[in-house]
């Protein structure tokens, strides 16, 4: 299996960042590249390369990278960056300087897991890219109000000293806490991923623990609680303009629930929606996986 890493560089304003990149497989393949847009914000690429089983099941190349401040894209100085800087925007204009870089404009696909999927769906619903040949929103939302509502439900689902707890340390700004840690590890292992988590998963959210930057500043101390600059994110009024045929999926005991993906199902034209068994990670749980991958390949293969 051939990989490749690269990177490119990425203007913002007089600044020039730069965007890390691997590819497996061939982009002169003729197939349409499946590019990966992890989730966070702020949560590295790793936890999502077992999507180079789509490669190996039907040899389209897939395109892993990591949004700028993360991961092999951290630079210097993201700490000291306005939080006006961290917008969707943003990284919109880094997947469209990544897709010309690749030279693949004219046709490729997205995968976008939980951030990723947000950001998928305000690309294809606001930049309505003409090379977007398939769209997988996995486990995203068309609204932050959505999300928040979804996983309250599920926090609150949760045992009394569990969700006291949690809400005790966030209303007094002590998230650092170990004593929160363990609590919000309580709501992880639930709707998240369960123990003990794969090494790649580890990876990503170590790199997300060491620069907490992004996810902090757009998205805030928790899953639950969303405090930072996507607090009013919605697509909600441009969903309907997606024209690419699109997948959805989330899982029986996701963060998202099915109140995140319904929207999406009703309002966009071209659209398939596959259920899973288990929890936001259905490409890392076991009886999820082969499934999984199954049914996005044919999705992309066959749609």
């Amino acid at each position: 299996m051939a990989e490749v890493t690269g990177k490119v560089d990425f203007k913002v304003g007089d600044d020039t960042y730069q965007t890390w990149y691997k590819i497996v497989g061939d982009l002169t393949s003729g197939a349409h590249p499946l590019i990966v847009l992890h989730g966070g914000p702020g949560v590295s690429h790793d936890y999502m390369t077992p999507l180079a089983e789509i490669h190996n099941k039907c040899n389209i190349p897939v395109v892993f990278y990591d949004q700028i401040g993360i991961g092999k894209s951290f630079f210097e100085g993201v700490a000291d960056k306005p939080k006006e800087f961290w917008t969707v925007d943003l990284f919109m204009d880094e997947l469209d300087n990544l897709v010309a870089h690749l030279g693949v404009q004219n046709g490729f696909a997205l995968v976008g897991h939980s951030w990723g999927g947000i950001l998928g769906a305000h690309y294809a619903s606001h930049r309505h890219p003409v090379g977007l040949k398939h769209l997988v929103i996995t486990s995203g939302t068309p609204s932050m109000a959505l999300w928040e509502q979804s996983t309250r439900q599920l926090l609150n689902a949760l045992p009394a000293d569990v969700r006291e707890t949690i809400e005790r340390h966030e209303k007094e700004g002590t998230t650092d806490s170990p004593e929160y840690e363990k609590m919000v590890g309580i709501f992880y292992e639930k709707h998240v991923c369960k123990s003990p988590w794969p090494k790649v998963m580890e990876t990503s959210f170590a790199a997300m623990m060491q620069h907490p930057t992004v996810y902090h500043t757009m998205n805030g101390p928790s899953e639950f609680t969303i405090t930072g600059t996507l607090k009013s994110w919605s697509c909600l009024d441009q969903i309907h303009t997606i024209t690419t045929p699109t997948l959805l999926t989330n899982g029986v005991m996701d963060e998202a629930q099915d109140i995140c993906i319904s929207p999406f199902f009703q309002r966009i034209p071209h659209v398939k929606w596959a259920q899973f068994s288990q929890r936001h990670m259905p490409f890392l749980e076991e009886e999820d996986q082969a499934r999984y991958f199954q049914v996005v390949a044919d999705f992309l293969t066959y749609a």
